[in-house]
């Protein structure tokens, strides 16, 4: 293709962006394939700085994993162990409280809980799990179960979708987290998660939380099997489902890790492709407010090139995040309030604490 093609190709881009025109699928893949990776910069930060500007935020919370005993075999995942494994867990309530009380402080906010889809306990299990914490810390946020594990819940109490949520709601579920999405489209899920939720069985749960009030997340594990187009067509499902109920609050692409830190095939994805699939999301994503630059997958150096590609966010403390982390994450399983803050204001950008809902804790 010719130098004159792809520079009018890149001018009709930018005029929609520059008149909030809303980006196909072929100019994703043009962005992805041809355009200069400063140029998708430039555009993605001229977006975000719209919609945000130069307010970066971040949130102190605290990741659970209750337990890790999972009844899917998906090919990304070095977390899961099956009933009897070595390594195996279930956190009961008081081990639980435990876990919580040793790694507590007064400025956590939001409870991130995700875990195995654990076939040898009942949903009642999971019930209890937020009416504890409910319980013992009624101030913090519970940001909790994926969409997949919203479907996984139902299968096991025979219960709709729908009334899954009610009854987590009842029990103080305050808001969902995006994972279980990993690609969405059925060709990827066949291959790399096929016991979990499908494409439609994960929308649909998001799109019900929605519908009884719940502000959820969304995310997006690439860097595997998936084609740069089914990418574009998981952000595309994405913003088709904002357009109806925005409902989601923020995108987070996830980069995917290697199964060890030493394994012979490492499937790390490279820094280049890290930017220009978060800023991509940001051009893409015209319905969403927020794309967040998750520090775990990409490191904190990176982390802070993407406030300058289009993110908005970089997530939070953590405190231990041990999912990230079973697969060859690099970096470390927590950070400090502190370091969040310098991070984001040696990039030139002014930090916001947030809560998980994005209202202003703090200006620094």
């Amino acid at each position: 293709m010719s130098s004159l093609i792809l520079d009018q190709r890149m001018n009709a881009i930018t005029e929609k962006i520059n008149h909030s025109e809303r980006l196909s699928i072929e100019d994703g893949l043009y962005l992805y394939n041809n355009a200069d990776l400063l140029a998708v910069a430039q555009l993605a930060n001229q977006v975000n700085t719209k919609k945000n500007q130069d307010h970066v935020y971040f949130i102190q919370n605290m990741y659970i994993n209750p337990t890790n005993v999972c009844e899917a075999n998906c090919g990304f995942c070095g977390f899961k162990r099956k009933p009897g494994e070595d390594g195996a867990y279930t956190m009961n309530e008081e081990q639980l409280l435990a876990y919580v009380e040793e790694r507590w402080s007064e400025n956590i906010r939001e409870f991130h809980i995700v875990g195995g889809h654990n076939h040898e306990v009942p949903f009642d299990y999971y019930l209890n799990t937020i009416r504890t914490l409910k319980k013992h810390y009624p101030t913090c946020t519970i940001k909790a179960y994926t969409g997949a594990e919203i479907e996984f819940f139902a299968r096991i109490s025979g219960l709709s979708m729908k009334e899954v949520l009610e009854e987590l709601i009842k029990a103080g579920l305050d808001t969902m987290p995006g994972g279980g999405a990993e690609i969405l489209t059925e060709r990827y899920r066949l291959k790399m998660s096929p016991d979990k939720a499908s494409t439609d069985q994960w929308l649909e749960a998001h799109e019900i939380a929605h519908g009884l009030g719940l502000r959820t997340h969304a995310t997006m594990l690439y860097g595997s099997i998936e084609t740069l187009e089914e990418r574009l067509i998981h952000m595309d499902r994405l913003r088709q489902l904002q357009d109806r109920t925005n409902g989601f609050m923020v995108f987070i692409p996830l980069a995917m890790q290697p199964r060890s830190i030493n394994a012979g095939w490492k499937r790390r994805t490279t820094a280049y492709d890290d930017m220009r699939t978060l800023a991509i999301s940001r051009l893409m994503l015209d319905n969403f407010d927020h794309i967040k630059a998750y520090w775990i997958n990409i490191g904190v150096q990176l982390t802070q090139m993407a406030l300058t590609f289009g993110s908005s966010d970089i997530h939070g403390t953590l405190i231990e995040e041990r999912i990230s982390h079973s697969v060859g994450a690099l970096t470390t399983q927590g950070i400090t309030r502190d370091e969040l803050i310098h991070l984001i204001k040696t990039a030139g950008k002014t930090p916001v604490e947030r809560d998980t809902f994005y209202n202003v804790i703090k200006t620094y």
